[in-house]
């Protein structure tokens, strides 16, 4: 099969499009003809040679999320049959012409999805939900800021919050990704660029002085800071990524004076029980809203698998809108 091969660790040009051998499923696993394919972060720090796959995942083929159709079962069997359209978070692997992983970590694909939308959905929509939901505990009309709001999982968060009766504020680098975020649930946004102090003055003008309840940070570092003089009280902070820094000074006192809970995730290197549980999660809470219309995937554009080092240096400039997604075929 045609893969992208990471060559050796460094910038877009050690990506290169090589045949390798197909994958084997094995017990509990499924084989997936992948039609498309997504571009995350993660993807430009493993081609850097600063985030390895976790055991198992092919460690120099990025791709973690997929959408395809399933080929071949493992041993053991599986609850799908060959020619099930399907998507999923996967280990890694998956921009390649076919994938492997497990049968439990893949939710059926709404019929209304092309493959290339499909593709923009699980790692957006499952960090989304799982951030927002289980880790954060969103109840209808409470409010949430999401830092980074024009990125796959900022628009889908924004989208959820909505869908679940609850108002999305959010930041971004530019004018336009505000705008623009309008469209998928934002109620309002505010422009951040170094100085972050216009952020606490914006969220007590949205909220009335209360503060929001639930921050999804996407960015990190002094994100973090900043998010502490916009919570409410009891309010919950959810970290998801480091994108400004692995670092932050935090006031313990505003954190004790108003019992907040800031939570850490990460979904790759999370045990297989608990991935599943994420996917169940999205199934039952998600995939309905797909399949209606309620939120949907926003694709800023599609590269086929030959102009993946393309892709990377579109989604490292941090000028995408929604995701960035590769076409296998």
């Amino acid at each position: 099969m045609r893969a992208a091969v990471i060559t050796r660790p460094g910038g877009p040009d050690v990506l290169e499009i090589r045949d390798v051998p197909r994958p084997l499923p094995r017990d509990g696993e499924v084989l997936v003809r992948v039609h498309a394919s997504a571009l995350n972060r993660a993807d430009l720090l493993q081609r850097e040679g600063r985030y390895p796959a976790p055991p198992g995942a092919p460690s120099s083929i990025p791709g973690l999320e997929i959408a395809g159709e399933v080929i071949e079962a493992g041993p053991g069997g599986s609850q799908w049959t060959v020619g099930d359209r399907v998507f999923g978070i996967v280990g890694g692997g998956g921009n390649a012409e076919f994938a492997v992983t497990r049968a439990n970590e893949l939710a059926r694909v709404p019929a209304s999805l092309s493959w290339e939308e499909a593709a923009a959905v699980p790692e957006a929509f499952i960090t989304a939900h799982d951030a927002l939901v289980t880790l954060g505990g969103l109840r209808p009309a409470e409010t949430v800021l999401v830092h980074a709001v024009g990125s796959g999982v900022g628009l889908a968060t924004a989208q959820l919050t909505h869908a679940l009766g609850g108002r999305c504020f959010g930041t971004a680098r530019g004018a336009d990704k505000i705008e623009r975020a309008h469209a998928y649930g934002l109620a309002a946004g505010v422009v951040v660029g170094a100085d972050l102090t216009a952020l606490g003055d914006a969220v007590r003008r949205w909220t009335d002085d209360r503060g929001v309840d639930v921050v999804i940070d996407l960015v990190g570092g002094p994100y973090l800071t900043a998010s502490l003089d916009c919570v409410a009280p009891l309010g919950r902070i959810v970290l998801v990524g480091l994108l400004a820094g692995r670092t932050a000074s935090l006031n313990l006192g505003t954190i004790l004076q108003r019992r907040l809970t800031i939570r850490g995730t990460v979904m790759r290197s999370r045990s297989a029980e608990e991935k599943a549980a994420a996917t169940a999660g999205f199934i039952r809470d998600v995939v309905p809203l797909l399949d209606a219309g309620v939120v949907r995937p926003v694709v800023h554009r599609v590269f086929a698998l030959d102009q993946i080092a393309e892709a990377h240096q579109l989604l490292a400039s941090n000028q995408t809108f929604g995701k960035v997604v590769i076409r296998s075929g």
